[in-house]
C-alpha cells in the first residue's frame, strides 16, 4: 500500500509539455531531440501518493495538474529545504491585507 501525503503539504510535480521532436522548428536540433519538461511546485489540494496524477496550487495561487513526483522539495540554488512553518506565510500575509482592504 502506498503512502498518501497530506493535504496542503509542499510537492512537486512533473508534466510533459512536448514530447521529442515535436519543438518548435527554430529550436537547435540538439534540443529538438529532448522532452520539454515542466517541474512545478506548489501544494497539494488533496491526499495523494508519489506518482498520482494530482492538482497543487502554487504559492501565487495558480492551480496546475501533474504526476507528484517529490515531497517537500528543496530549492537547488544552495539555501536548502524548505522550513514548513515559512511555507504557508506568503498566502496567510495576503488574507489579512485582502481582509484589511489592503489588497485586491
Amino acid at each position: 500500500m502506498t503512502e498518501l501525503i497530506v493535504k496542503g503539504t509542499w510537492v512537486e510535480v512533473y508534466n510533459l509539455v512536448l514530447p521529442a521532436g515535436e519543438r518548435a522548428p527554430q529550436v537547435p536540433e540538439d534540443t529538438q531531440k529532448v522532452p520539454l519538461e515542466m517541474r512545478t511546485k506548489g501544494f497539494l489540494v488533496k491526499p495523494a501518493s508519489l506518482g498520482d496524477e494530482t492538482e497543487i496550487v502554487t504559492t501565487v495561487g495558480r492551480r496546475l495538474r501533474g504526476k507528484l513526483i517529490e515531497v517537500n522539495p528543496a530549492y537547488t540554488h544552495q539555501f536548502g529545504p524548505p522550513t514548513p512553518e515559512l511555507s504557508a506565510i506568503g498566502e496567510e500575509v495576503r488574507a489579512i491585507l485582502r481582509a484589511r482592504g489592503q489588497l485586491k
